[in-house]
């Protein structure tokens, strides 16, 4: 059972206020005494500061602001920030808290606060009902039978009804409160009845899509009160990381329905854009560049935003171009470079239904260790599956003298072997054309490149140990 709120204890005071403005929490928050104590809010995983006020011998201080903040959970942090209480802030913005941290199980008292009474109701409950289901579940984890274990899944069971019912009748008697927006925007769906333990696949699919269709009832992207919760950005992780599609078709859909959504919300658009951005600049996955390509090109390239800075659209820019020729699936870029010979050849000059790119550097040790090990797999298994080699040496250190050594001392001479030298490189950047290291995204060496025989990328930047497992499922799948 997931609990809405780690610390939140509060004594139940109704009353109307009038609207005024800005915003004036005065706390008395004991034992402290001439200290500073602290405003923040839940953001994402985050917990910022937004305010602070040293409270006098009787222990109180104010929180005050000519601006109205900004819905959702915030936290009342102690002196030297060593721990904290939330509360709710939405409507009302000019109330009372009264709390002694030797006490707070006891409660904490507000006045002219609805929401948090209804908060405080909500929590009284939780307490008792928690404190039930956490020992039924250490009981049912230690039954000896199925009658014992069957007693207690009841219980368990009746308890997660029970609060089910408890949010849903709040739900109905207070539609406008706080902690209704809350309950609909952490509570998932519950699946038909008849679908709950599926047959066949047919009911294991609908069961699936009711799920994912209904995820974000009653879920507002334009509204930034879920900025300040503790669930929401876990619940846009659950979203992308079990219930999306893992392509960059279905990613992108997502994010722009979101973002659509959001675009009326500063500072839900701000949250939720850092948020992609940062997830898609170091991708877990090799299909995941297409959507960090397509967050620049629809919402960072030609737009401006007051908290994006130069840096950081600088990053972004330069991130994204190195992506941009070398996204799975599209053509790899083009290499034209002299072989051992001293003549051009092209990769694209060279025929097999399986093209592997190896992008190294002579003087690097990992290279020379992970070489010899993919000639070895080479000759005993993927030249028979039609597959060729592509070596790019890039020049760093060492020299054009260093790169034929180790081609004979390793015996490689059967891969197409070509040099790229400083000037080559030099050259092509002077005349406004990306160097290979930039076309292909090369962050370290070696780096791997597998293609198909049109030179489409089949899987980039993989590992030694990856290369083979990628090859037999294509040629399994061809």
């Amino acid at each position: 059972m997931k609990r809405l709120f780690s610390v939140l204890f509060l004594v139940p005071v109704i009353s109307v206020i009038a609207q005024k403005p800005g915003y004036e929490i005065k706390v008395e928050l004991k034992p402290f005494k001439n200290q500073y104590i602290y405003l923040g809010h839940h953001y994402g995983n985050q917990l910022p500061i937004i305010d602070s006020v040293m409270v006098n011998l009787q222990s109180e201080g104010v929180f005050k602001g000519n601006k109205k903040l900004g819905g959702g959970i915030y936290l009342i942090g102690y002196p030297n920030k060593s721990g904290y209480f939330e509360i709710l802030v939405d409507k009302e913005q000019h109330f009372s808290v009264k709390a002694d941290t030797a006490s707070l199980k006891k409660g904490v008292a507000f006045q002219n606060s609805p929401d948090n009474v209804l908060f405080s109701n909500y929590q009284a409950f939780m307490i008792v009902k928690g404190n039930l289901l956490d020992n039924a579940y250490k009981q049912r984890s230690h039954a000896t039978s199925k009658i014992d274990s069957s007693k207690w899944n009841d219980i368990i069971e009746k308890g997660d009804m029970d609060v089910r019912k408890y949010r849903e009748d709040v739900m109905k008697k207070y539609p406008d409160a706080t902690i209704t927006f809350l309950f609909k925007a952490m509570r998932e769906p519950e699946v038909p009845a008849a679908y709950k333990n599926p047959r066949n696949k047919q009911d294991s699919a609908y069961a699936f899509q009711y799920f994912k269709n209904h995820f974000w009832d009653g879920v507002n992207f334009y509204d930034d009160r879920l900025l300040r919760t503790p669930f929401f950005e876990p619940k846009l992780d659950k979203y992308f990381e079990q219930l999306v599609y893992p392509d960059p078709d279905s990613v992108n859909k997502e994010i722009d329905r979101m973002l659509g959504f959001a675009s009326i919300n500063e500072e839900m658009q701000k949250f939720l854009l850092i948020k992609f951005v940062n997830r898609y600049l170091n991708q877990k996955y090799m299909w995941e560049d297409a959507v960090f390509v397509h967050l620049f090109e629809k919402y960072i390239s030609q737009k401006n935003y007051s908290w994006l800075n130069e840096q950081a659209r600088k990053t972004i820019t330069d991130r994204a171009y190195s992506l941009m020729a070398n996204i799975l699936g599209t053509p790899a870029a083009d290499i034209d470079l002299p072989d051992t010979s001293g003549k051009n050849v092209s990769l694209y000059a060279v025929q097999a239904p399986f093209v592997l790119v190896v992008i190294w550097d002579p003087t690097c040790s990992h290279c020379k260790e992970l070489l010899p090990k993919l000639n070895s797999l080479y000759q005993s298994k993927w030249k028979a599956n039609g597959m060729k080699m592509f070596a790019l040496a890039k020049e760093t250190d060492g020299t054009r003298s260093d790169w034929m050594k180790f081609i004979n001392e390793h015996q490689i001479q059967e891969w197409t072997n070509v040099y790229y030298s400083r000037s080559d490189d030099k050259a092509r950047t002077d005349a406004g054309i990306p160097g290979y290291s930039q076309l292909y995204d090369v962050l370290s060496f070696p780096t791997l490149y597998l293609l198909d025989k049109d030179k489409r990328i089949i899987a980039k930047k993989v590992a030694f140990d990856q290369v083979d497992d990628i090859l037999q499922y294509k040629l399994k799948n061809k």
